[in-house]
């Protein structure tokens, strides 16, 4: 007889780029000892240092940790996508990616997944860094406002009121609409999260998809931090800029 799947089964998917130095390998097996209804999938994205061999060490000496090595380097968004993908054939009831510099701590994952177990009608559930009294949330000053300028643009081009489309956690529901999302590469590289957005904005026009206002929600995360070392710069900045635009020439013109 096969045994139930666990209803709660998570897999988060944490790209990694150059991250050996940085890496809380301890951290991350400390969590997945203790949360058995919760696994890792970390995607080696073509690392130039010895990123893969930490992360073949930590799956080594955890059951709830794999590997996924990508031989070339593809990109944030295309590491993501290709983890999502291989995460969404493990069968779970929900998967999620996850910065690997745990500037969102790992404690924000259940929250998040308490919300699509509480709210069925719930598929997506974004991590939103917002300074309100009684969080933790350390962001540098010319971060923020660059922030705000920029959810203000994605708003603008997804048509749809969001406050942070950036921040690094995000957790969806294992659906096929979901699988259909991550099933093509990015059209970008800097600004996948909002393409994640206008894709879910593009399925729910074609009836594949519940209304986005209904079915995803932003999350205000108890603690975030600004980590050193962020591979972010003004090629960034002007990239994420021109890519907006692709979005919206792609997706927004409907």
């Amino acid at each position: 007889m096969l045994a139930e799947r666990d209803p709660k089964e998570t897999v988060v998917v944490v790209p990694c780029f150059d991250e050996a130095a940085r890496l809380d390998s301890a951290r991350f097996a400390g969590f997945a000892r203790a949360e058995r209804s919760m696994r890792f999938l970390f995607v080696d994205d073509g690392s130039r240092d010895r990123t893969r061999e930490v992360l073949l060490a930590l799956a080594q000496s955890s059951t709830r940790v794999d590997v996924l090595a990508l031989e070339r380097n593809a990109g944030k968004g295309e590491a993501i996508r290709r983890g999502m993908l291989r995460a969404f054939e493990l069968e779970p009831a929900f998967v999620a990616y996850f910065d690997a510099d745990l500037a969102t701590p790992l404690e924000e994952l259940d929250p998040m997944r308490q919300l699509l177990l509480e709210k069925p009608e719930l598929e997506v559930v974004l991590g939103s860094r917002v300074a309100l009294l009684g969080r933790d949330i350390k962001r540098s000053h010319r971060r923020h406002y660059l922030g705000r300028a920029f959810a203000t643009a994605a708003s603008v081009v997804l048509d749809l009121v969001v406050y942070d489309t950036q921040c690094g956690a995000k957790m969806f529901r294992n659906s096929e609409a979901l699988r259909q999302v991550f099933a093509q590469p990015f059209e970008t590289r800097w600004v996948f999260d909002v393409e994640v957005l206008a894709r879910l904005k593009a399925l729910s026009r074609r009836g594949a998809f519940p209304d986005v206002t209904r079915s995803v929600v932003e999350h205000p995360l108890r603690a975030w931090r600004d980590v050193s070392g962020s591979k972010l710069g003004v090629r960034a900045a002007v990239g994420a800029g021109l890519e907006l635009a692709r979005i919206w020439h792609r997706y927004g013109r409907h």
